[in-house]
């Protein structure tokens, strides 16, 4: 194997020599000439959409104008997706195929994260979702893929390219396995510092995260994975790979990811425009059902119970009672003829309708249904009525009166309030569904005066969208759904993702070890039950890269008491020293906040990005400590939240999922355990954001499971 390089793919400084036998490589020099012509070339191409003049259609009629914008906007995000990003490599790697593979004059390709040519159209850079990129990522010595060499690139963090490997797949190359190469870059890529959001992962992809990236649209597809596996990556990366193969498509319903928090979707914000993605709407569950204005906080079990899948039966039995039985029929008068619909005819109408179509549909149906028995009697008298006839008649008074009094208008608020506010209401609606306990928790001590005054909270929001369905169908689909962190979603938040996805497809992701919410389904096959997409395809990552063995295996104790039925995690690097657990007993609140000052003080002295966290009651105190010894740091969700910019971020346990740092200090690992009732699953998920290092700082016991003499120390080195 042929290799150029200081630390696999990484150059201490652009100007250091490769080998001390030549001071400055000829091959080197050529590949920053490419780069620097390649980046001229990106830059054409955006001129030329920003300065080509886009046609407009002439006329104001709406579908002019409708069309007008979206070319517009079109000609927009195409200039959007050409901005050279100061701090993105514009490639990343390069294949070179044996002779005549590719084209009769170009077997060498750049790969890179978006297309780019020359003023005459000849490639320059090859878009990575391409299907001649694949062998970059597949190809290996026993399957070469026609590859006869793969090229990967080391930059500065100014996107200055710095460095190359090379890997000889055939016969001409060294016997040693080209596969170490690329272990030693990718070992260098997630061990190089951060601050700030996450990075896309297009360099080192692994064949088993390709496999999901480059999946077929059809099925949806689940990844199980854990702590480390890069499933959140996956996710972000399958979206940018079914934009470039299925964008006309997705275009149609659009593309939306949802994630667990602001602070999470802040987190990961700049990896789809990094990939030449600007169009995609990433939100949160409460977003993207619309609710965002005020809300009360719930009671933790009546909360429980509102995510429960038994309350679709319950919101379907409470709305159809509004339905009554009529006590008599209409007279219809028509100048000097009159018209009678008896009430058991009506009342076969209601009985044939009660249940067959949502509430508002079947509300019209009945007035249409009751004028079409009254058409029917006009024609007996001969009389010719027509369509405009039966309108008139189902909008006449004496109809709409019926209609009124049988089939009342309703909102979903109406509904909830009367289900929350009358216990009678609710044990009819909750049949034996729900138990007499149960009720007694849904139900409101103190009910609002009346509907426009009632308050909700986040689950009681759930249960209106779920109504506002029940009444009348949501139009319209997702051409394709992400969820992540999908573990920790109710049955009813999942039923409402799923309605707004009914003809698209999903990527869910998630970890059930990580599951921390109380309402969560507890298995994957219920999770695509409630989605309505039973046929999604269940795939298991077990190998971490992301985060050390070391602390894997520490972390994964905890597995036996909140996830039995998983496999355990296994890590891809061994990071000797990465796992610290130090007790700090007998010292007051003043030496814990000493200790803990110091192992962040100790994590600060090494490169990239450092999380103290803690539970959420603890951090504002603590961060406030680590102030006074002078030790500033940003408050993660908070107003002034710096996480881009600050070394130092104080995280809230319950913030840190899906996140990760280069260090992680963690204070009173009891405190997050004590602080909801899935507490070890969150200390689990703590546990696990760290790249390079993990220091556990506690004046209070470990939980049981995580007691051992072998990693801990008396007192910080």
């Amino acid at each position: 194997m042929e290799s150029v390089t200081t630390a696999a793919g990484r150059s201490e400084a652009a100007t250091a020599p490769s080998h001390p036998d030549r001071p400055y490589d000829p091959e080197l020099r050529a590949e920053r000439a490419f780069l620097d012509s390649a980046r001229a070339a990106l830059r054409r191409m955006h001129a030329d959409v920003v300065d080509t003049e886009t046609p407009l259609i002439g006329g104001e009629d709406n579908d002019e104008r409708f069309t007008n914008e979206s070319n517009l906007r079109a000609r927009w995000l195409r200039a959007q997706a050409l901005v050279d990003l100061p701090d993105v490599p514009l490639f990343f790697g390069r294949i070179d195929y044996d002779a005549g593979t590719v084209s009769e004059v170009a077997d060498r390709i750049h790969i890179g994260r978006r297309h780019v040519h020359d003023e005459v159209g000849t490639p320059l850079v090859i878009d990575w979702r391409a299907r001649v990129s694949v062998p970059f990522y597949r190809a290996t010595r026993s399957d070469r893929q026609r590859v006869h060499r793969r090229r990967r690139y080391g930059f500065s963090d100014a996107a200055d390219l710095t460095a190359y490997d090379d890997e000889i797949l055939d016969d001409t190359g060294a016997a040693s396995d080209p596969g170490d190469a690329g272990d030693a870059f990718l070992r260098a890529e997630i061990e190089r510092p951060r601050i700030g959001p996450m990075r896309d992962i297009v360099a080192t992809i692994q064949p088993e995260q390709d496999d999901l990236v480059r999946a077929p649209l059809q099925p949806s597809i689940c990844v199980q994975g854990a702590p480390g596996t890069g499933k959140t990556a996956i996710g972000l990366h399958r979206i940018a790979y079914l934009l470039y193969t299925e964008r006309e498509r997705l275009s149609r319903g659009g593309v939306v990811i949802v994630g667990p928090n602001r602070s999470f979707l802040s987190y990961i914000r700049k990896v789809l425009p990094a990939l030449g993605e600007v169009d995609v709407r990433q939100t949160t569950v409460e977003e993207l059902l619309g609710q965002t204005g005020s809300t009360v906080a719930g009671d933790p079990h009546a909360d429980q119970l509102k995510g429960d899948a038994r309350m679709a039966a319950v919101l379907l039995r409470a709305l159809w009672l509004h339905v009554g039985t009529p006590t008599e029929g209409i007279l219809y008068t028509k100048g000097s003829n009159r018209y009678r619909v008896h009430d058991y005819t009506v009342a076969e109408i209601v009985q044939s309708l009660r249940g067959a179509t949502r509430y508002a549909p079947g509300r019209n149906s009945l007035a249409q249904r009751i004028a079409h028995e009254v058409l029917v009697l006009m024609e007996r008298r001969g009389e010719s009525p027509d369509d405009r006839v039966q309108n008139a008649v189902a909008r006449s008074r004496p109809i709409k009166a019926l209609v009124d009094q049988v089939w009342p208008k309703v909102t979903p608020e109406q509904v909830l309030f009367r289900l929350l506010s009358d216990p009678d209401f609710l044990a009819t609606a909750a049949g034996t569904d729900l138990t007499a306990e149960e009720q007694a928790a849904l139900a409101w001590a103190k009910p609002a005066r009346s509907v426009k005054s009632a308050k909700w909270s986040p689950a009681g929001l759930v249960l209106l969208d779920e109504l506002t369905d029940l009444i009348e169908r949501r139009a319209g689909s997702l051409g394709h759904l992400v969820v992540d962190e999908a573990q920790d979603l109710s049955a009813m938040q999942l039923r409402a993702l799923g309605r707004r996805c009914r003809t698209g497809s999903a990527t869910v992701l998630g970890d059930l070890a990580q599951a921390t919410s109380p309402a969560t389904t507890g298995s994957w096959e219920q999770v695509f039950e409630h989605l309505e997409m039973p046929d999604t395809r269940l795939v298991e990552l077990e190998r971490g890269f992301r985060v050390p063995g070391e602390i894997i295996d520490f972390a994964a104790r905890l597995l036996p008491t909140i996830a039995p039925a998983l496999g355990r995690p296994t890590g891809f690097r061994s990071l000797p020293g990465a796992l610290r657990v130090t007790s700090v007993t007998s010292v007051g609140r003043q030496g814990f906040l000493d200790s803990l000052a110091d192992a962040c003080r100790k994590a600060l002295g090494g490169e990239g990005s450092v999380a103290m966290i803690t539970a959420d009651a603890d951090v504002a105190d603590i961060q406030a400590g680590l102030l006074d010894r002078g030790l500033p740091s940003a408050l993660l969700g908070s107003a002034d939240d710096a996480m881009e910019t600050a070394r130092l971020v104080c995280v809230p346990a319950m913030l840190a999922k899906g996140l990760e740092f280069d260090a992680v200090v963690v204070a009173e690992p009891a405190r997050i355990v004590a602080a909801e009732p899935r507490g070890m699953a969150r200390l689990y998920v703590v546990l696990t954001r760290a790249v390079t290092s993990l220091h556990v700082v506690h004046a209070e016991p470990l939980p049981a499971e995580l007691r051992d003499t072998e990693v801990r120390t008396g007192a910080l080195a």
